[in-house]
């Protein structure tokens, strides 16, 4: 496929530097944090939306596949260049465009990570509720078409809440602007199509995104218990007894130990003997989060909590929120590669996907450690495992497919926030039924009738081809 790659165009639109052909720099961007390694032909570095559209143009007149690519911090394999083609990076553009404190609203670059926006809006008193564990490195153009989530997702949702406006280049090069900066627009929604649409839609450059006002005060506590369904049962008891903490985290016993052995964990002070914490944020009002953080303390002694221990200080909130977002980088240093999944259960089903992942990791003879956003019923069931052996990975495929398949049974989804990827394509066969399947069909033939954005990924192609 080199010979399709318009070089001098491509260098002359972007300059050398930008365009990026060695065989070190493409397999560079072959993968994600799967591990799935495809190289590109190409990798381009557009800075300006304008260069974006002529980007996906000239790979359009050379009949190139298109893969959008932020900080490759994605776990479904969606960066990954399934059919080589061009790579379009979107790290230069990485500006905060706007900050508008009374319309409580930022423009941001797709190349902008979390924690830079983040930044930005904090010395006005604002926040970005999605706050994925990768935050300090994902881009918002990735947190968008994910539809990612975060730690703060039980209180404030996932990202497609918090999405106002989209600049998109689709498949034929062409500008669009959907949403804006009102809260409420006529027609369509498109806005809520494209988030969440992994690349396959189009390619987001800019977004006008809502923050909110930062929480005069936030109370921490970490919770302990002997038991992990006792753990998952408190959560249920929790969302029952109408307490909405702004974070509900729950970590078991073997994200504990590793979590420990990294200087993030040992700051947090994990227990070591638990079976199960949670780390539990309560917001709002100063005079009302005695109050609140009473509520849940009764919910947990309701349900065989062991200790319960209040952070004193932002040191010790931070403290323990840094064990928690350094969770799957504890366990990856455990092995030559870490699988996670992402699958979502109704909350009140959450204690029965708790036991059936564990017993799965027995039967399928794989170590087995599980975070999650406990307050949404989003699970990471995480599995260190040697990639380098075909046995081992054949098992970690076989439990991938049979957890995916528990959690439907239970009512729920494949994906909570990593998104479909190339990874889960089986999945959606068993979520979805073939009507379903062929309407999501109908719209990506509407706005890519070639197949050429980010092929291979989100929605299984049809039987009889694209």
């Amino acid at each position: 496929m080199r010979s399709q790659v318009p070089v001098a165009e491509l260098v002359s639109l972007l300059g050398h530097q930008w365009v990026r052909l060695n065989s070190r720099d493409l397999r560079s961007y072959a993968y994600d944090a799967t591990g799935e390694k495809h190289p590109p032909d190409v990798v381009v570095f557009p800075s300006s939306t304008a260069e974006v559209a002529e980007c996906v143009r000239l790979a359009g007149r050379h009949g190139l596949p298109v893969v959008p690519r932020g900080a490759g911090t994605n776990l479904s394999g969606g960066t990954t260049p399934l059919h080589g083609g061009m790579v379009i990076n979107l790290v230069r553009m990485n500006r905060v465009l706007s900050v508008d404190p009374p319309a409580r609203q930022a423009v941001v670059e797709a190349g902008a990570t979390n924690l830079a926006l983040q930044q930005a809006l904090t010395p006005h008193g604002l926040f970005f509720a999605p706050d994925p564990s990768s935050m300090r490195v994902s881009t918002i153009g990735g947190n968008v078409a994910e539809n990612a989530g975060g730690l703060h997702c039980a209180k404030y949702g996932v990202t497609t809440n918090h999405v106002l406006g989209l600049t998109v280049v689709v498949s034929d090069g062409e500008v669009v602007r959907l949403g804006g900066r009102a809260e409420d627009v006529p027609g369509l929604d498109l806005l809520a199509l494209f988030t969440g649409s992994e690349g396959t839609l189009g390619i987001l450059t800019e977004a006008v995104l809502r923050a909110l006002p930062l929480p005069a005060a936030t109370m921490t506590l970490l919770a302990s218990f002997d038991d992990l369904t006792a753990c998952g049962a408190a959560v249920a008891g929790l969302v029952a007894a109408r307490v909405t903490p702004a974070a509900l985290e729950l970590i078991d016993r073997e994200t504990i130990s590793t979590v420990r052995a990294s200087s993030a964990g040992a700051a947090g002070g994990y227990p070591e003997d638990a079976e199960a914490v949670l780390v539990i944020d309560v917001d709002g009002a100063a005079e009302d989060l005695p109050i609140e953080m009473e509520r849940v303390e009764e919910v947990l002694r309701a349900h065989r909590v062991r200790v319960i221990r209040h952070a004193r200080d932002e040191a010790e909130r931070e403290a323990l929120w840094s064990g928690r977002r350094s969770a799957w980088g504890s366990l990856a240093r455990l092995s030559p590669s870490v699988w996670t999944t992402d699958v979502t259960v109704p909350r009140d089903r959450l204690v029965e996907m708790l036991e059936r992942v564990m017993a799965l990791g027995v039967e399928h003879n794989l170590r087995v450690a599980t975070v999650a956003h406990a307050g949404d019923g989003n699970l990471h069931p995480t599995v260190p495992y040697d990639s380098r052996d075909p046995e081992e990975r054949a098992r970690v495929a076989r439990l991938d497919a049979a957890i995916q398949s528990a959690c439907v049974a239970l009512g729920g989804s494949i994906t909570g926030e990593h998104g479909v990827g190339s990874e889960k394509l089986a999945g959606m066969e068993i979520m979805y039924g073939p009507d379903q399947l062929d309407l999501m069909w109908c719209v990506r033939r509407a706005l890519d009738p070639d197949g050429r954005m980010n092929p291979g990924k989100a929605v299984p192609a049809p039987k009889g081809g694209f």
